[in-house]
């Protein structure tokens, strides 16, 4: 049976595909932000006969990006990059000074893909699906962190949009 990686395992689409998955009796990764949210979503996700395990790891720190690679066991048939930030809210920054929503919905999932590259090969034919959104929007190369004239639904469709062109 197959292992998959999902991120953003505790809600939404992730937290159905990761239930899914297991109940199909696939290996899980589920990807938690925190350990405690984690944890409970874990509790409901191992009444499947697949087997199911945590990994944690705030998509905001690149740092911790590289950290959360390091936890995934060797064999891996799928990444979904799924977890990411919506559009309400103002302009943050993400521990290494990226706006939050381009760091979390785009070059989190980017990093990963390349930390878990060799892992996915050699486990082919494997896959990375990387969710994105029907809101999407051109990118602004001058000014592709937003520092002048921020808008948060602007920053979420400019980071789904490279998501899906990377």
């Amino acid at each position: 049976m197959s292992t998959v990686l999902v991120t953003g395992a505790t809600d939404g689409l992730g937290r159905a595909l990761a239930t899914r998955l297991a109940s199909e009796g696939a290996t899980v990764i589920a990807h938690a932000r925190s350990e405690k949210r984690g944890r409970d979503t874990l509790a409901e996700l191992l009444d499947g006969p697949g087997d199911v395990r945590l990994v944690v790891g705030d998509l905001a720190s690149l740092s911790a990006v590289r950290a959360l690679a390091d936890q995934v066991p060797g064999r891996l048939d799928g990444l979904v990059n799924n977890a990411g930030i919506g559009f309400a809210g103002d302009r943050q920054e993400s521990e290494d000074g990226y706006e939050l929503r381009f760091a979390v919905n785009y070059l989190a999932g980017f990093l990963l893909a390349a930390l878990l590259r060799a892992r996915l090969e050699a486990s082919a034919p494997a896959r990375i699906v990387n969710v994105a959104s029907a809101g999407q929007q051109a990118i602004d190369f001058d000014d592709v962190m937003l520092d002048d004239g921020y808008d948060g639904a602007r920053a979420y469709r400019q980071s789904k949009l490279a998501r899906v062109a990377a």
